[in-house]
């Protein structure tokens, strides 16, 4: 333990040209009293640290002082690729390899590359979770995530509606969309992989056999090709509209957005086009969510059918004309 921290604590010094006991007690983890045992443990040994006393003081690495221990573990150069989503790697208890990992390459750099690295960590950083929810880390994700990184099967329990089923999995990845993780995997060892929301498992343990990875497996197109199906799955209503322009502008902003510049097209609309777009059939996923999203078009859109859905709006347009007289 003490090990790492003193070479951890020579990578720090290595990466900035001084640094105060207070910052390098915060970064280590340790009390200040720590830190100068350490810094003298490693004079000691042979490493030039040098403790300046005073306000303006802190310790600094002699003469430009480059150690070679920068070689990375395996589960920090993995950790290194998602460094982009810090909150993922937390998730994962990859947390502490990443910072390791980061502290490696800066120390690694030299200093104009160093600094240009801390200003893109400054100025850009990536969200993954929607806005207005506060997404927590499902339980049984660490250990699957452990699974994917060693291709490892799972013997795991899931929960599907009001019952509990129980699988073999091979894991292939794990994606985080909307805050929300999935996990790709193959069942039973057959078949084409599915996809799996991580906070419905109930149950995850290793048998302890590793599978074969199919090496044409691409997680980005697989998740891709399965997010469009999905999204279509949900569409299971049709209905028929007239659009002014501005109502077929704004349509793919009210309605999912494939669909409605599918339904566009079809209908012979063209941007710029001056006159209402005639029998626009349009996929939704119920008539009770297009009443909701058709009130955003308000007078831009009429709705031709089914009658249901004209009459409800037109109701809501007599009560709102009454509201405002």
């Amino acid at each position: 333990m003490r090990a790492a921290r003193l070479i951890r604590m020579v990578l720090l010094l290595q990466s900035r040209p001084r640094m105060t006991a207070a910052e390098l007690a915060g970064e280590l983890g340790v009390s200040e009293r720590t830190v100068a045992r350490d810094a003298e443990a490693l004079s000691e040994a042979g490493i030039p640290v040098y403790a300046e006393r005073g306000r303006a003081g802190g310790y600094a690495l002699v003469g430009g002082y480059r150690t070679g221990l920068t070689g990375l573990a395996p589960e920090e150069a993995q950790a290194l690729f998602l460094s982009g989503v810090p909150g993922a790697l937390r998730e994962m208890g990859l947390g502490e390899a990443a910072s390791a990992a980061r502290l490696k390459v800066s120390a690694a750099l030299a200093p104009p590359v160093r600094e240009a690295s801390r200003a893109v960590g400054g100025r850009f950083h990536l969200d993954a979770p929607a806005w207005y929810t506060r997404p927590e880390a499902p339980e049984l994700l660490a250990p699957l995530a452990e699974a994917v990184w060693d291709d490892r099967r799972v013997a795991a329990t899931y929960r599907r509606g009001d019952r509990e089923v129980s699988r073999e999995l091979e894991p292939y990845g794990l994606v985080l969309k909307a805050g929300v993780w999935y996990l790709c995997a193959r069942a039973d060892g057959a078949g084409q992989a599915r996809v799996y929301r991580v906070d419905r498992f109930t149950g995850v343990r290793e048998p302890g056999t590793r599978f074969t990875r199919d090496t044409g497996f691409d997680l980005a197109e697989f998740w891709r090709a399965r997010a469009e199906e999905f999204a279509r799955s949900l569409l299971r209503e049709e209905i028929r509209l007239r659009l002014s322009p501005a109502g077929a502008g704004k349509l793919p902003r009210v309605t999912d957005p494939r669909a409605a510049r599918e339904a566009l097209e079809a209908a012979g609309w063209r941007e710029g086009t001056t006159e209402w777009v005639e029998d626009v059939v349009l996929p939704v996923e119920s008539l009770e969510v297009a009443f909701d999203q058709l009130l955003g078009l308000g007078p831009e859109a009429e709705v031709v059918a089914p009658p249901w859905l004209r009459e409800r709006l037109g109701e809501a347009a007599r009560r709102m004309a009454g509201l405002y007289g």
